[in-house]
């Protein structure tokens, strides 16, 4: 390969240096010589293709096992590609079922846990309200006997008062000398069973009003459960207890 350059090199010095015809741009070259030059291209440039294409040959194997190659790992991995996103699919999708399955067994045992609380704190509330009714229509029962009583006692105790100083009125309106004092008597015997009869009346309202608180601080402890349990039932924390919350 070497001797085809140094030929070339020399044949364009040789064509350089020739010496031109004018007015054209040809040239006078010594024919021998760049006959022998032809020959020493001729005879280099056989041997120097036969080892290029041999080069071309083997670098197209190369480049052809190399496309071949290439072509088989792409194959082989694309069919692993599939292969890895089948199965991480259908992992997925087992995946994905088993959660579904375990939230709706967790919502369904939730559900059945919040009606349970709800049907427990149903049941309580109406057994505290019937027992507050209960109560409240006892207390006033007997409030209001206990009232009954004690205004017909000082009903009595009036009357008999009034009976009593009509009759001391009468005696001493028989007596002139002491008719001052006979009516001075009489009023204060009046107004002593009035005064009576209004005490009598003020403790059977305060004895009422006492049970009425009694029966009011009931309900309220009987409302503060009820809230309470429904906090718990919002909130998750579990079933009160009700009977702890009527024992205090």
């Amino acid at each position: 390969m070497y001797r085809v350059f140094e030929a070339l090199d020399e044949l364009v010095a040789i064509v350089e240096e020739a010496r031109g015809i004018p007015p054209t741009r040809n040239c006078i070259v010594p024919r021998g010589d760049m006959l022998e030059l032809l020959d020493d291209v001729r005879e280099a440039i056989p041997t120097e293709l036969d080892d290029a294409q041999d080069v071309l040959d083997h670098r197209d194997k190369l480049v052809d096992d190399a496309r071949n190659s290439a072509e088989s790992a792409v194959t082989g991995a694309n069919k692993q590609a599939e292969q890895t996103v089948g199965g991480a699919r259908a992992e997925a999708d087992r995946i994905l079922a088993d959660a579904k399955s375990h939230a709706d067994r967790i919502v369904a045992e939730a559900r059945a846990h919040a009606d349970h609380l709800v049907a427990t704190a149903t049941s309580d509330a109406e057994r505290v309200v019937a027992d507050g009714k209960a109560e409240f229509e006892a207390v006033t029962g007997r409030a209001r006997s206990e009232s009954e009583r004690m205004i017909a006692a000082g009903q009595a105790s009036y009357e008999r008062s009034v009976a009593e100083g009509q009759s001391e009125q009468d005696r001493l309106v028989q007596q002139t000398e002491v008719v001052r004092a006979a009516h001075g008597e009489s009023a204060r015997l009046v107004d002593g069973a009035q005064a009576e009869a209004d005490r009598l009346r003020n403790e059977c309202d305060q004895y009422v009003d006492g049970k009425l608180a009694d029966f009011e601080e009931t309900l309220h402890n009987a409302l503060r459960t009820v809230g309470h349990g429904r906090h718990q039932l919002r909130t998750g924390t579990g079933v009160p207890d009700y009977a702890g919350e009527f024992r205090r």
